[in-house]
């Protein structure tokens, strides 16, 4: 049996162009958590919670922020110790250009899970785009940093953004497998 370095590896190379240690499909740290997060909560008023936070989640993807904002909140006052609200709330009120608003909430989020865990990782990642839309590189490379070691296959994209020679030497292995693969060809596929 492979280990996660030995799967990493050939991840990379089959995939270049994915992060190092980017494996689709290790789901396991997720089914752990769910499983801590019922032990924490009245079953009944997770599950009315997650309901809630479903509700939003359908109502913001189709265009209804302030139906969204209001099943966040009220998922929000009815568990006010769970993070997800708190995260889930941000994306709304950021797609209502309230940034500020978003960053308090994420801000929350990030306490209340204590850095670990889904929650967590999720609002690391959209602190960490605000504050590049926000210029401020590197408060979004601490962020990406955080939710990269939660296992944020996307934040560890935005690192190699945010360094140039990283970019440059994904470029340069990417042609050089280029080359290998098709060696009488230009090195592009």
């Amino acid at each position: 049996m492979a280990t996660a370095n030995d799967r990493a590896v050939l991840q990379t190379i089959f995939n270049p162009s994915t992060p190092f240690g980017d494996i689709p499909g290790l789901d396991e740290e997720e089914e752990e958590e769910a499983q801590e997060e019922g032990e924490a909560f009245v079953p009944e008023l997770l599950e009315q919670v997650r309901d809630l936070e479903l509700q939003g989640v359908s109502a913001a993807e189709s265009g209804d922020v302030s139906t969204a904002l209001e099943r966040f909140s009220e998922a929000i006052r009815l568990l006010p110790e769970r993070a997800s609200g708190y995260n889930n709330r941000a994306q709304a009120l950021r797609l209502r250009g309230d940034v500020a608003g978003a960053l308090q909430d994420l801000d929350a989020a990030i306490r209340l899970s204590r850095g670990c865990g889904r929650a967590a990782c999720q609002s690391f990642v959209q602190r960490g785009l605000i504050h590049r839309l926000q210029a401020r590189e590197d408060d979004a490379r601490r962020d990406f940093e955080r939710a990269a070691r939660l296992g944020s296959a996307f934040a560890r994209q935005q690192l190699v953004l945010l360094n140039p020679y990283s970019a440059l030497c994904n470029q340069m292995l990417c042609e050089m497998l280029g080359r290998l693969r098709n060696p009488g060809g230009t090195g592009s596929e």
